[in-house]
């Protein structure tokens, strides 16, 4: 019960749309001024998603120096394609001819000689192409990129391409010359970039959904889909494969690997064969049900979509300018009132002039302390003008997000309670609640009503029931899904793909060469071999676009990787929470939080609506119409897009990611303290985007509780869209600072009981090698023993009798000790 108010305590738990009392001045006071609005920038109209459009992702394929290679891929297909068919048009001939010539070609993949391979390869990648100079528009293009990858892929080109990949990995002739080269650029990569565009291409093509597509072709897609999440290439899985590039990259010992086509193959792989977004919520429902929990309360993505920004907070400068205003204004509250007016009638403007402070006023964030002279601006100030309809407050029937409860957080609860009305505790009973008040009943009943079970739960406590009855337990049934076996080929090596312990890193030190607030260091690695071209640019335009294709190139290389970790961290969750904290606390040791907020620790608005793209450039639309001469002004003046989709998905990633790598976890959260996060998060409220708010506003509740008294006052508005947007713990005191789990000292202990866990886990489903010799069994059974059929080598037993001799003749036996 709330001694302060009254109420019960089911009063205050029942319903999650009543705020607690705590915020019922800080609501009012910063719902008063959400309309007025602190940034004059619109909401940004962004639909997140597992990808861009698919025009989208096929241009960001390529760099812009890449374009003479379009022509030089036509040319070799038309010369093979000339060779075999008369000169009929590609796309006159039948079925039957287009298979034969496809055929034709994978046997060309098989010859010896290089340069003739790599003619063919261009050939099939000019296929892969859609065959654009026979086609007119776009689509057209993409009708017949479809129909061609299809083809492709059935005929066994992906089989053929994997093994010239392989192959190419191993070339160490050309990786010793890479090494030695003082600069690498696109010519170092050719034979890679074209096997890694064609493979690119048939991955990204045929997981798209085409409600019109043929039959047997979703029966070809399926087959693709579950033969490339399987060890079939290589005894591993492709994604297995690229995440070796990745790490002989970072070694330096291949330092013309075209990193960007690796990163983006290798995101596109995992999201075709472990699932998006999408299919994970249908996952995760399914788990639940199985486990036979209860349905979630809501579909997060659906609740996400209809989340509305809010008005970011005012910036430092903000707040002393508004200092400032409101001591000029306190100081003219004491001018009498006759002098004003004849001061206002001299300056026509002067009403326009106050209500813009009045105003200003409002977006101050410590907004209670603005309203210190009420009665004198009444007098004072002239009237305000009433805003129109449309941007008054619309107050929200409830809260988007249902309350969560934990067991552990109701065992808490009864404890506290039976320690203060009773003095006794019951450890983790949660039904005994004899000697309680009714409040307290009814409170313990809303608490219940809205406890939520975790697939993690389940798994930990199944974890520790296999670890404390090995024997009685069982063998654990473990489903072989893309996602376990994914895990399974990755582990031996997952340190050296999240970071490896000495200066080089994979994931993050790839992420970090491409953040935009990075500095050039001597051992930084190049992740410029596959745009940079040949020879530099000698003209100002040239250098311009080269400028363009640079930042471009470093933005998508940061959208995969934030891509591939989030999935990776997602996927693994589901599947065992143990394989989600094993990545997860590599990325951590890896100073992977410190490297988010330093991405962070930018101009992010800049960021979002940077125009680094020539759209001209971009395929498919550079292969069908003419393109017009560039300028200067053309290449500034970039699209005209409000933002840049890439980026804002690459945003929304990290934060997405720092969410995973702190949640529950306390050394972690006091890390986000520790590195000073609050000021770059809340400049990250800035974009006006409902889901990156969101997420930005989870990271600030989690620490509010250590930022201090000082903090939360001067930051009430903050305070309240937290409290709109994220979704509510009951009895989680976020908005205080009397945490008694924030313990230093057990931060250190936290992270090593943690990975004492995993690594019990490992060992046990993983590492049959190395397992206990005690739970092995012994046959006990002398004549079975003896019975068994010996191999002895042919060298042993042509020495047989000199062994004996040694071992047994010329050794005393003490036959006493023995018997002893």
């Amino acid at each position: 019960a709330s001694p302060a108010t009254g109420q019960s305590g089911s009063d205050l738990l029942k319903d999650c749309s009543v705020p607690h009392p705590y915020f019922d001045l800080v609501f009012l006071e910063s719902m008063s001024s959400c309309a007025q609005g602190l940034s004059e920038s619109p909401d940004l109209e962004f639909e997140y998603s597992d990808t861009d459009k698919w025009a989208a992702e096929l241009s960001e394929l390529y760099s812009y120096t890449e374009g003479p290679e379009f022509a030089l891929n036509r040319k070799c297909f038309e010369e093979e394609f000339r060779a075999h068919v008369s000169d009929r048009k590609w796309t006159e001939l039948d079925a039957a001819q287009h298979r034969a010539h496809a055929m034709r070609l994978l046997d060309g993949l098989e010859v010896i000689a290089r340069e003739k391979r790599l003619k063919v390869a261009r050939a099939i990648l000019y296929m892969a192409q859609g065959t654009f100079a026979e086609c007119s528009s776009e689509a057209e293009v993409q009708h017949w990129m479809r129909y061609n990858i299809f083809l492709l892929l059935d005929v066994g080109t992906f089989s053929a391409l994997v093994e010239l990949l392989n192959m190419e990995i191993d070339n160490s002739a050309a990786c010793s010359s890479a090494v030695r080269k003082p600069a690498i650029s696109l010519a170092d990569s050719t034979d890679l970039r074209v096997l890694l565009n064609i493979m690119y291409l048939m991955v990204e093509t045929i997981q798209q959904d085409e409600p019109a597509d043929k039959p047997e072709w979703k029966i070809i897609k399926e087959t693709f889909r579950a033969e490339l999440g399987s060890p079939l290439f290589n005894n591993e899985p492709i994604s297995v494969m690229l995440f070796g590039m990745v790490t002989k990259f970072c070694s330096g010992h291949a330092p013309h690997f075209p990193m960007k086509k690796v990163l983006l193959l290798l995101w596109k792989s995992i999201l075709f064969t472990l699932g998006g977004f999408e299919q994970l919520q249908n996952i995760k429902v399914q788990k639940r049900e199985e486990l036979g929990l209860p349905p979630l309360p809501e579909d997060s993505i659906r609740v996400i979509r209809s989340m509305r920004a809010a008005s970011p907070p005012a910036s430092a400068s903000d707040l002393i300018e508004q200092q400032q205003k409101r001591a000029r204004r306190e100081h003219k509250a004491l001018i009498k009132q006759d002098n004003l007016d004849a001061f206002n009638e001299k300056d026509p403007y002067k009403a326009d002039d106050s209500r813009e402070d009045e105003d200003d006023n409002d977006d101050n964030d410590n907004s209670i302390e603005a309203e210190t002279f009420p009665i004198e601006r009444d007098e004072v100030m002239p009237p305000p003008i009433p805003h129109p309809p449309s941007e008054r407050v619309s107050f929200p029937k409830g809260l988007p997000w249902a309350p969560k409860v934990r067991e552990k957080d109701i065992e808490n609860f009864l404890e506290s309670s039976r320690s203060k009305f009773i003095g006794y505790t019951l450890g983790s009973d949660t039904d005994t609640v004899v000697g309680l008040p009714r409040p307290i009943h009814e409170s313990i009943k809303t608490l219940k009503l809205h406890k939520y079970v975790s697939i993690a739960e389940i798994q930990v406590a199944k974890e520790e029931e296999f670890q404390k009855t090995p024997l009685s337990g069982g063998e654990e049934e473990v489903e072989m899904c893309a996602t376990e076996l994914l895990y399974q080929g990755i582990l031996p090596s997952l340190p050296q793909y999240m970071c490896l312990l000495d200066p080089q890193i994979a994931l993050l030190k790839i992420l970090l060469a491409a953040a935009p607030t990075s500095k050039a260091k001597t051992d930084s690695i190049n992740i410029l071999a596959d745009v940079l071209p040949e020879e530099m640019p000698t003209t100002v335009l040239q250098s311009m676009k080269l400028g363009v294709d640079v930042n471009r190139h470093k933005e998508i290389i940061v959208k995969a990787i934030s891509a591939i970790l989030l999935l990776l961290l997602k996927h693994f969750k589901l599947n065992h929470i143990y394989q989600f904290e094993y990545m997860a606390q590599h990325l951590v040791f890896a100073n992977c939080i410190p490297l988010i907020l330093k991405f962070f620790n930018q101009n992010i608005m800049s960021y979002i609506t940077a125009k680094n793209s020539i759209s001209v450039l971009d395929f498919p639309y550079c292969v069908v119409h003419e393109l017009p001469e560039l300028t200067a002004e053309s290449l500034e003046a970039g699209d005209n897009n409000q933002f840049c989709w890439r980026n804002l998905f690459s945003c929304i990633n990290l934060l997405r990611i720092l969410n995973k790598l702190t949640k529950w976890k306390h050394s972690r959260t006091m890390m986000l303290v520790v590195f000073k996060s609050a000021p770059i998060l809340k400049r990250a409220l800035k974009v006006k985007q409902a889901m990156m708010q969101l997420y930005v506003l989870k990271l600030l509740k989690v620490q509010t509780k250590y930022l201090g008294r000082q903090w939360r006052k001067s930051n009430m508005k903050t305070m309240s869209a937290i409290y709109q947007k994220v979704r509510h713990r009951l009895n989680d005191d976020w908005a205080y600072g009397n945490d008694l789990d924030a313990r230093p000292w057990d931060f250190q202990a936290e992270e090593c009981a943690l990975r004492a866990n995993i690594e019990r886990f490992n060992s046990r489903r993983y590492d049959k090698s190395h397992s206990n010799p005690d739970f092995l069994p012994v046959d006990n059974c002398l004549q079975s023993v003896l019975g068994q059929r010996v191999d002895l080598p042919e060298d042993f037993q042509m020495n047989y009798d000199l062994w004996l001799e040694r071992e047994v003749f010329s050794k005393p036996i003490s036959w006493e000790e023995l018997l002893q």
